[in-house]
């Protein structure tokens, strides 16, 4: 296809499954069957055609615009979606959530992105074998369940990695666990940003005002739509465990460094006398006891070390060790 067209492909009729030519496209008629069209947006051709396209001018910009939150506006005889799926390009975080954009109507399907989308693609495959869908609704809800699929599998691994860390913080073995939650309580941040709204647009799609939704087809996305709020609710706990980890990785290193402040108080409880009388009988002063006496090293030495053994015996007994 030609530059900023991903996908040109025809959905129904006898030419169901084939790609179309820049050729073929421009004597495209609606008699030939539903055509789907998909499109990268920031590309300079591809926004010429959107904009030349028939389209009002709120469907093009919808179609073009750079930042979008998801929703679902019924648009004439069509409707305009704004989706979110889970980026799963390479060197790419998945939180980053790739945006798709869907005008649709009875005799055509026109999409943007600028980044490609996996669920996409599958939609896309099934098509050119033709067992994909064969009318706009169908088409819909095949892009929704794929995207909710995405995310499921995404939440699922995130999981996963809660677990093990929490094995980790249960075991003690703490070492660098804090930056390790603290992205993955951003990444569930990030995701559900995105999927309340998403929510919201499948179920403003189950209305009846959605005519290009037949009967079977609105009953499975509410079956979609109804995964995407176990989701939903699965990514919200997924926030608490994550929360409680580090609330309890916290306690773990506050517990660790008391004992540390707790240690090095009893060393200077016990050095803190010793260190007073040496430092008393050190003073380069006339007057001090022993001072001519042979033995009186060895004496102060034994007074220093029962000194220290009755400060052991008061801290046993106050159940200070």
């Amino acid at each position: 296809m030609h530059d900023g067209f991903i996908y040109s492909l025809v959905l129904s009729g006898a030419q169901a499954g084939s790609s179309l030519s820049p050729e073929q496209l421009d004597a495209w008629d609606p008699k030939d069957g539903l055509l789907w069209l998909h499109l990268r947006y920031r590309h300079k051709k591809a926004r010429h055609w959107v904009i030349n396209s028939g389209l009002n001018k709120l469907e093009a910009n919808a179609l073009l615009a750079q930042d979008t939150r998801p929703r679902a506006v019924l648009a004439g005889e069509g409707v305009l979606l704004a989706l979110r799926g889970v980026n799963l390009n390479p060197n790419s975080a998945p939180e980053d959530m790739v945006a798709i954009r869907i005008y649709a109507d009875k005799q055509r399907i026109i999409s943007t992105c600028d980044r490609e989308l996996q669920s996409v693609k599958d939609v896309a495959e099934l098509i050119k074998e033709g067992v994909g869908p064969t009318t706009t609704g169908d088409f819909i809800v095949a892009v929704c369940e794929r995207l909710t699929h995405r995310k499921v599998e995404f939440i699922d691994k995130l999981e996963e990695q809660l677990s093990e860390l929490e094995e980790q913080v249960v075991s003690g073995n703490v070492k660098d666990l804090r930056t390790d939650i603290a992205e993955l309580r951003r990444q569930t941040v990030a995701i559900r940003r995105y999927l309340a709204p998403q929510r919201e647009a499948f179920t403003k799609m189950i209305s009846d005002q959605f005519s290009l939704l037949n009967d079977p087809e609105r009953l499975k996305l509410r079956e979609i739509n109804d995964q995407l709020i176990r989701t939903i609710e699965d990514l919200d706990a997924l926030r608490d465990r994550a929360n409680v980890t580090q609330e309890e990785l916290l306690s773990q290193q506050s517990e660790q460094l008391n004992k540390r402040l707790y240690f090095l108080s009893l060393v200077s409880a016990i050095f803190l006398p010793l260190g007073f009388l040496t430092g008393l009988l050190g003073v380069n002063i006339g007057g001090i006891p022993g001072a001519n006496d042979t033995w009186a090293f060895v004496t102060f030495c034994g007074i220093l070390v029962s000194l220290v053994a009755l400060q052991m015996a008061l801290f046993y007994r106050f159940k200070w060790l």
